[in-house]
């Protein structure tokens, strides 16, 4: 939520965004609204899993180690080659397992 909280406060004016009033009703009301959304929503969970089990660990585990090969080039030894290289193929092997797991809860579910 604070990435999503910081980009709205900086869209606001600087005397109402520096506020401490502010800070508060902003992350309130972002809390709310993700609550009644869950509640809206009778497979939220489910879909937050489905998102998280492809593009966070896309995020976090293989274009980090694709990224350090890429800038590393030639400079890079063979062992840390090897290792980016199966820490991003058992990234894409986490993120397909999890993706499967999770829609085949939801067409279990729905």
């Amino acid at each position: 939520m604070n990435p999503l909280a910081r980009s709205i406060e900086e869209l606001l004016p600087i005397g109402i965004s520096s506020s401490y009033w502010c800070y508060i009703l902003l992350r309130t009301a972002l809390v709310f609204s993700s609550v009644c959304v869950a509640f809206l929503l009778p497979f939220f969970g489910l879909m937050m899993a489905l998102i998280g089990s492809l593009l966070s660990i896309l995020v976090a585990v293989v274009i980090p180690a694709l990224c350090y090969i890429k800038i590393m080039g030639n400079k890079a030894s063979r062992t840390q080659i090897v290792l980016s290289s199966v820490v991003a193929a058992l990234g894409v092997v986490t993120a397909i397992l999890g993706t499967y797991s999770s829609v085949s809860k939801i067409v279990k579910n729905y």
